[in-house]
């Protein structure tokens, strides 16, 4: 197929690296790349690049990827929660000025005989053009005006973006508890003089502390930036935050029952979001550009953005479905700040079903036999790796549509158990009427007089005289909000054992891994969580992030 004329809406990273990758494939295309705003004004701060999306930029075109990690800025992860923190390597994950990436990918964009057009507001009906890529953001006209099958959906909680003139030692997760509620912020350095600062809270602190008002868009917060700066002193050494637009949003997230329509054809925030606790706006932006790049050898136009979506779109709802449990976690986040920080850093690296407790302990053991002791009271044997599918412990990274039973969902983790393996470890710990590490108490109005030997039991709700909530199915793998909200409203009126059952899919038992949570939380009765024996290792991370009492398995 050859196209002579490609227009791109649009001058952010995915708009810029799907230009320069059609120039170098179909050199005499002309292509031109229309952004409303001009050069070195861009809103925003730092980009995370991860280990995975690396290599697939330097199978694309290496020569932009090391401009790119030539600027770029690597550091390790920690969680602080007031005088204590826990770390773990994060040495493969790189963060790059998002102005910068912006000048990388400009220049190799017009090295390739790409045209820039800045300053002017283009619209796909304005362009004559075969093929237009409209990469206009979260905010896409394109989209809004198109036969797209939009649906947008709005997070409960507000966050905001700032930075600030230093490089942080480290990324960094850290709740502040003031006078209003709880702010947490999620930071990284990206320069040698910068940091990204993003901060979120929930919506009731942020109307106590009088930020629920409306202000001009392309102005910053300025009262928000200076309450925050002193609520975040201890994390700042000396400096104040910095803002680029930086006002109080709510996360949207994007789907589109389509892609393209006639010649017109979506890519990175215009065609999906995904959360950016899970740090993936430009990843999944830039490694669009590479599938639509490759569906263009198609013999039409319209198969070949056929093939991009079809390649590309199990992808995105993998992505889109982590974000979204991701999301609810974080919005939650203040709920759990009763646990040690090291229990917290193992529920948030298992609080989208995506990392198994098993591959985190191989990479940061001592995180992990410190939270387990905590949650247990002892720690797990040492001296032995736990194994694992196939002798590598890699995220989950295909997706499982609404429905996979947990025997064949590409988990990451070993096919079936084994008598050594941590998850078993974690199930046959006992619960006990104390807190760990304490000598039982008489009673004890949650778990009763005895405790459970193991923390799996019987699937009989009548033995425990339990209520029993039925949460069905999950229409999608990420399961819903609505759901969730719904199950938490009914749990909450049980005061003395709650017993979670539904679907057997994993999706289904990781939703009632999350409402459990909630209950565990907001209510003093015992917490049990029913599902198949083949999610025997997502029951065993449940645990281990102290999302569940028990769990009852069939």
């Amino acid at each position: 197929m050859k196209l002579n004329r490609v227009a791109v809406l649009g001058g952010g990273p995915g708009g810029l690296y799907a230009a320069r990758l059609i120039k170098l494939a179909s050199p005499d295309c002309e292509v031109v790349v229309h952004e409303q705003g001009v050069p070195d004004q861009t809103f925003g701060f730092g980009v995370g690049l991860a280990a995975r999306t690396q290599r697939r930029l330097a199978e694309a075109d290496p020569a932009s990827l090391d401009d790119i990690l030539a600027s770029a800025w690597s550091h390790d992860m920690r969680m602080t929660v007031g005088e204590r923190s826990a770390g773990m390597s994060v040495s493969s994950l790189v963060a790059v000025g998002r102005a910068e990436l912006l000048r990388v990918l400009q220049r190799h964009a017009e090295d390739a005989g790409v045209k820039l057009e800045f300053g002017v507001r283009r619209t796909a009906d304005d362009l004559d053009a075969d093929l237009v890529i409209a990469a206009d953001g979260v905010g896409s006209a394109t989209r809004s005006a198109g036969a797209f099958g939009e649906d947008v959906e709005v997070g409960s909680g507000w966050y905001l973006w700032a930075g600030v003139d230093t490089a942080l030692p480290h990324a960094l997760f850290a709740p502040e508890r003031t006078e209003h509620g709880v702010f947490v912020t999620h930071a990284y350095p990206y320069a040698a003089d910068r940091s990204t600062f993003l901060v979120e809270t929930d919506p009731a602190t942020l109307q106590a502390a009088g930020f629920d008002r409306e202000g001009p868009a392309d102005s910053s917060d300025e009262e928000a930036l200076d309450y925050l700066s002193d609520v975040f002193a201890d994390h700042l050494d000396g400096h104040r935050l910095i803002g680029n637009r930086t006002r109080w949003l709510q996360f949207r997230t994007v789907r589109c029952s389509r892609w393209h329509s006639e010649r017109t054809v979506l890519l990175g925030d215009a065609a999906h979001t995904a959360h950016y606790s899970v740090g993936s706006g430009t990843k999944l932006a830039m490694e669009d550009a590479i599938a639509l790049v490759n569906a263009l050898d198609g013999s039409d136009l319209d198969t070949a953005l056929t093939e991009y979506e079809v390649a590309r779109r199990p992808a995105v709802e993998r992505i889109q479905d982590i974000a979204e449990r991701s999301r609810r976690w974080w919005e939650t986040f203040p709920e759990r700040l009763d646990l040690p920080v090291e229990q917290l850093l193992v529920a948030y690296m298992s609080r989208a079903g995506n990392v198994p407790l098993d591959r985190f302990a191989a990479g940061t053991p001592d995180v992990v036999n410190a939270a387990l002791q905590q949650w247990a009271g002892e720690s797990p044997p040492q001296g032995q790796p736990w194994p694992t599918a196939d002798g590598e412990r890699q995220e989950r990274d295909t997706v499982e549509p609404a429905g996979q039973p947990c025997a064949t969902a590409d988990t990451g983790r070993q096919q079936g158990t084994t008598a050594d393996s941590l998850a078993e470890w974690v199930l046959s710990r006992s619960l006990r009427p104390s807190t760990p590490g304490q000598d039982p108490e008489v009673d004890d109005p949650t778990v009763g007089p005895r405790g459970f030997d193991a923390r799996v039991v019987a699937d009989d709700p009548s033995a425990l005289d339990a209520t029993v909530l039925d949460l069905g199915s999950d229409a999608r793998p990420s399961g819903s909000e609505q759901v969730v909200e719904d199950a938490v409203r009914r749990g909450e009126r049980v005061m003395d054992t709650i017993w979670l059952t539904g679907a057997d899919d994993r999706s289904s038992v990781l939703t009632r891994l999350e409402v459990a949570e909630r209950l565990r939380r907001r209510t003093p009765a015992l917490v049990v969580v029913a599902g198949p024996h083949a999610c025997r290792e997502d029951f065993a991370d449940g645990l281990a992030a102290d999302r569940t009492h028990l769990v009852a398995l069939r």
